[in-house]
């Protein structure tokens, strides 16, 4: 379809306790109904919940940096910085997590269910994805040899390899050291984003893409690459769903529907609404982030919403970078 091409070629597109075997800051729960309950009847990958603690998960966001695993990509609208604020509005419990717009994957490092649904409309983001968890050591032996510098960077643009793992692992390269993590592709599909001229070498934590990639491995996580209207077509009572789309948020006051027509369309827009408010329907946790606009708000009725404040990082320069408001909405399903 037209409109999944589209959104293909705009990808701009989270004292502590862990449990003892996992290591997630969260325990499993008894989901057995009370005598009498009505239930809805449930699939084998619904039939366990998890238990937030947003205590510990709270301490893993406020180090970001550090943490592992965390993303593994420098991604535009990477949600990173905001997971603190994020985990207020978590669910007690949940079932299935599922991402529909990975981006950098930022809620899901951070909570690393054991069943998960990730996807997403950049076949060569879910390719990386994919490539870490199934051959991080190659991943990392592809990489090794690649640094940050503008001869470097324009040779691996220009000609990109053929095989699947040594080719994520040039999507990984090309997405640090190009400007402010953007993905843009030209008519063709090829990635046109200009050198970034990184202050540091630093390309991969070998140890954070080794945990990363056993986040992924996890037997009840899935990667796809799709359109999150179909990511979202059999969502379950319990799940937890969380919906990044792309958005900016530099026309926060004027202009915004005309601006973002290009990136991610008003039609889109709706379009991600129904598939939350349905979804928040079907009984799932339901959270989104979106631009603080009065319009895109208006789109969320029955929806709690809480401004997020973070400093802009799409900007020519550091000085340029100013604090941005955008907003996190969540409905805890009916």
């Amino acid at each position: 379809m037209p409109r999944r091409q589209k959104m293909r070629s705009t990808c701009l597109q989270g004292g502590v306790y862990y449990e003892p075997r996992s290591g997630r800051p969260f325990r499993f729960l008894d989901t057995e109904p009370e005598q009498g309950a009505h239930v809805t009847p449930k699939t084998d990958i619904t039939e366990r919940a998890v238990e937030v603690d947003r205590d510990a998960l709270m301490e893993v966001a406020r180090r970001s940096l550090s943490a592992k695993p965390r993303s593994f990509l420098r991604w535009a609208g990477s949600k990173r910085a905001l997971l603190p604020q994020i985990v207020e509005a978590l669910p007690a419990n949940f079932g299935v997590y599922r991402e529909p717009f990975l981006g950098s994957g930022a809620l899901f490092f951070l909570l690393r269910p054991e069943r998960a649904a990730l996807s997403d409309a950049c076949s060569d983001l879910v390719q990386a994805f994919e490539a870490v968890r199934d051959d991080v050591g190659a991943v990392l032996r592809y990489l090794e040899p690649l640094k940050p510098d503008k001869e470097t960077f324009y040779s691996v643009r220009g000609n990109r390899s053929r095989g699947r793992i040594r080719h994520a692992a040039e999507f990984i390269y090309l997405n640090k050291t190009c400007w402010n993590g953007l993905y843009r592709v030209n008519s063709d599909g090829e990635f046109n984003v200009p050198y970034g001229a990184p202050k540091t070498e630093f390309i991969a934590d070998p140890a954070n893409l080794r945990a990363c990639s056993k986040a992924l491995r996890a037997p009840g996580v899935s990667l796809n690459t799709s359109h999150f209207t179909d990511a979202l077509a059999d969502v379950s009572p319990g799940d937890l769903v969380f919906l990044d789309p792309p958005y900016v948020t530099g026309h926060n006051n004027n202009g915004f529907i005309d601006y973002n027509e290009k990136l991610f369309s008003w039609a889109d827009q709706e379009r991600a609404a129904e598939c939350a408010i349905k979804a928040a329907q079907a009984g799932a946790h339901v959270i989104v982030t979106n631009a603080f606009h009065q319009a895109v708000l208006d789109l969320y009725p029955g929806f709690e919403m809480r401004p997020l404040v973070r400093h802009s990082t799409l900007a020519s320069s550091a000085s340029a970078r100013r604090e941005v408001t955008e907003a996190v909405l969540w409905h805890p399903g009916s």
